[in-house]
């Protein structure tokens, strides 16, 4: 038989690097980590978990430092050169690793928790932005939408921000309904021309603990002087019709702070009772991916430098899938076979997998069971 080379040392670092980056399923990094010692060593190394993340999500550089939250996984044995260093390293791969299957699985989910505040209501509370939380524009036999105050310039646009319900949100899409007078003659819809959303967290830690509230007086410059926002989306038209208008963003994007800005750009409707022109939203939707509770982020400082933390004994971030009508379809493949397979403890390629995802030190093994079937 030939003598076989490991391409690692044969190609040399750069080389080696290239080929591992071309890798885009979290899957087959652990599979790549699980052919031997020296890739094992070489992926935790280099961080290679830690740039897909990056290249999927380039908002991942604002993290500043990571932290693994009541770490209760043990190594399987004690390696001679485990070092600090060394700890920190694995413990990056591990967080990093399972972060990216996160990253990678989307549930479509009404992100929103809360609504905070919008930049002016014409008749508060009756018209608060709270009612945009509602699906339907009828509760109790009154109307629900939220409107803005009037204005004789058409081009005076508004603000609604919401929080999302975690912290690190994966957002795909964004939903809004105007609203539709039903009351007033003519039956008028009150859209804006068009739309866009914006991104961020709060500028200072205490409103990150805090819950921010809703203000009756809230308007831009509070926006303005709580968030800061790190993405924005490009201007979407809205469409002037009584119906839930979905606007899909360029790419998904993630979403570390958990702030949700819909600007509102324009007028089309004026009302025939005063002559001037107002935007009301009935309801609105955010579509992505919660990466709570295993994932969490807290804000060190205005220019969005944060903590990652990671909490093991959290359920795992890979919630059940679910069905096109929202219903859950039973728990995730991969997150079942890693209890089933720490409850026989197995041996074998098995064992193999679940030593590399728990950090337990990788091992060599001759099965013709196929990888595929256990980690798609």
């Amino acid at each position: 038989m030939e003598d076989c080379f490991d391409f690692i040392q044969w190609l040399g670092h750069d080389m080696s690097m290239n080929i591992f980056m071309c890798l885009e399923d979290p899957s087959d990094l652990v599979r790549v980590s699980s052919v031997s010692s020296a890739w094992r060593r070489f992926v935790i190394t280099n961080g290679i978990c830690k740039q897909l993340c990056l290249r999927m999500f380039p908002e991942m550089s604002s993290v500043a430092r990571v932290i693994e939250v009541n770490n209760v996984i043990e190594p399987a044995e004690v390696k001679p050169d485990n070092s600090m260093e060394w700890q920190w390293l694995e413990r990056d791969h591990r967080v990093y690793a399972f972060l990216a299957k996160g990253l990678t699985s989307f549930i479509r989910k009404d992100c929103i928790t809360e609504a905070i505040c919008a930049s002016s209501t014409d008749n508060y509370p009756e018209e608060s932005i709270l009612n945009t939380l509602e699906p339907s524009d009828r509760v109790d036999h009154r109307a629900s939408y939220w409107s803005s105050k009037g204005e004789s310039n058409p081009a005076v646009p508004e603000t609604l921000v919401y929080k999302l319900i975690a912290n690190l949100c994966v957002i795909t899409e964004v939903h809004v309904q105007p609203f539709q007078a039903y009351f007033q003659f003519g039956f008028p819809i009150y859209s804006a021309k068009a739309v866009r959303f914006r991104i961020g967290h709060p500028k200072f830690r205490r409103e990150v603990e805090n819950d921010i509230a809703v203000e009756s007086g809230a308007d831009q410059e509070f926006a303005d002087d709580k968030f800061v926002w790190t993405y924005a989306s490009p201007e979407f038209p809205m469409a002037q019709e009584n119906r839930l208008q979905k606007f899909k963003l360029p790419e998904p994007v993630l979403c570390i702070g958990g702030i949700l800005q819909i600007e509102l750009l324009g007028r089309v409707q004026r009302q025939e009772m005063d002559g001037l022109y107002y935007i009301c939203i009935s309801h609105v939707q955010v579509v992505g991916r919660p990466l709570s509770p295993s994932f969490d982020a807290e804000i060190l400082d205005r220019s969005g430098k944060c903590t990652l933390k990671y909490h093991p004994q959290a359920e795992y971030c890979l919630s059940p899938p679910r069905s096109p009508e929202g219903e859950a379809s039973g728990p995730s493949h991969f997150r079942t076979l890693t209890v089933r397979l720490v409850q026989r403890g197995v041996r074998g390629w098995e064992q193999m997998i679940l030593n590399t995802i728990l950090g337990a030190g990788a091992v060599v093994v001759d099965d013709d069971e196929s990888d595929d079937e256990l980690l798609d």
